[in-house]
């Protein structure tokens, strides 16, 4: 059995919907499980719902319509007939979606977000599912909600792998073509969960964990994995051979083209998972898999923007030890801090950190407290595998150094 899943940018529009049945008619799909993530920029749209949800409701059904809107103008290209069963079904979902918007009593906005946002991998693969049917490729139509269990960590929930396992291996039918939802989960209340952004990646990895895969497709539209971003660097190569630990040290430096969490499932079972282009299928694309050498032996480069760089230093001039720094790492947690990079010495303490959940002036206050703080925002962080000098110098050129790290393996480097 293979898993695939598709990104958001393969199912952008109509035509992105018929190019993966025929992407499925040249490949094969018997013993296929497709996780689909929402269409195009469904999930930006959905955000700004959110945020009227709770700043601006005079531009809410304004925000909700432009979503209803995008998904009707692809059902209508994809569909001849109006009084087609899926025009009912998407619209059953977005009835749901305004009845919540409608009664929802609570103020938590990670909560309210996961309930929201989850719309658009449902209505996806209603579609998908809807239209497959329609051409003859048969296919069953799952609610991840109803398989992958997690805890109440809205937007990065953690998976009941034990209980997941049990609903997965129970409730699947491998013989057909199944389809279901990237990024969701559902937790013990069958409230909504999601898997931090990007993580139809995950999902796909949690199945072919559970479903003891043969193998793991992700589908997109660049030739396989880059060693780096084109959008921020030229001469971007492809990788066509990595390791499961050089995969995972590239997703924890955040590397967008997979989610961290995907490979330490398929490492635990050894499936190899593939980066191929959906334009392309036919393309070898990217191998990552077990014992495998870095091919082509090339710098990796990876950016992250909008980080937050802290630096603390004692108010006495005493040292930072161990009391200190747990305290520090007990008030990132508290505040839902990604940490990216830390670096002390005797008498100061710097961390790079994401800001995801809006908690930043909470915790410098906390801080200050205690600590005399630099706080500098909306800094890039640079991080390079396998760095020449070359390398260093291209990241660095016209930019203000705040820290550097180096390691036999990898240099980082925040700047503005």
């Amino acid at each position: 059995m293979q898993v695939f899943k598709f990104g958001g940018a393969s199912v952008k529009d109509a035509n992105g919907v018929k190019n993966v049945a025929s992407l499925l008619q040249k490949v094969g799909y018997r013993n296929i499980l497709v996780v689909v993530s929402a269409m195009g920029k469904t999930t930006n749209a959905l955000e700004l719902v959110v945020k009227n949800y709770f700043e601006n409701k005079s531009e809410l059904q304004s925000a909700l319509q432009e979503v209803k809107k995008y998904h009707n103008e692809i059902l209508l290209d994809l569909f001849n007939n109006e009084n087609h069963q899926v025009f009912k079904k998407v619209g059953s979902f977005f009835n749901e979606l305004n009845l919540f918007l409608s009664s929802n009593k609570s103020p938590d906005y990670n909560f309210v977000y996961d309930q929201i946002i989850g719309y658009g991998e449902l209505v996806s693969t209603v579609i998908i599912s809807e239209y497959l049917n329609s051409i003859q490729i048969k296919n069953n139509w799952i609610d991840v909600r109803e398989h992958i269990k997690t805890d109440n960590y809205y937007r990065r929930a953690n998976v009941n792998w034990e209980e997941t396992q049990q609903l997965i291996l129970s409730n699947f039918n491998k013989t057909i073509l199944n389809i279901t939802q990237g990024f969701l989960g559902s937790d013990t209340n069958n409230f909504t969960t999601t898997l931090g952004r990007e993580g139809s990646d995950y999902t796909a990895a949690i199945y072919a964990y559970c479903l003891n895969a043969d193998s793991v497709t992700i589908w997109k539209d660049v030739p396989g994995i880059l060693n780096a971003d084109p959008r921020y660097f030229e001469h971007a190569q492809l990788l066509n051979k990595i390791s499961y630990r050089e995969a995972i040290e590239l997703a924890f430096y955040g590397a967008s083209v997979i989610h961290p969490k995907t490979i330490q499932p398929l490492q635990g079972k050894e499936i190899p998972l593939y980066v191929k282009s959906f334009l392309n299928p036919e393309a070898p694309g990217t191998r990552i898999g077990k014992n495998i050498t870095l091919e082509p032996m090339v710098p990796c480069f990876i950016v992250k923007k909008n980080q937050v760089l802290i630096s603390l230093s004692s108010l006495d001039f005493s040292y930072i030890v161990e009391e200190s720094i747990s305290e520090i790492f007990s008030l990132l947690h508290l505040y839902k801090m990604k940490v990216d990079v830390i670096q002390n010495s005797a008498i100061s303490f710097s961390v790079c950190v994401d800001n995801l959940y809006d908690n930043l002036e909470k915790l410098l206050h906390h801080l200050k407290a205690k600590f005399k703080v630099t706080c500098h925002e909306n800094v890039s962080l640079y991080t390079i595998r396998h760095y020449t000098q070359n390398a260093i110098n291209q990241i660095e050129e016209g930019k203000t150094v705040l820290l550097k790290q180096l390691t036999p393996e990898t240099v980082q480097v925040v700047s503005k």
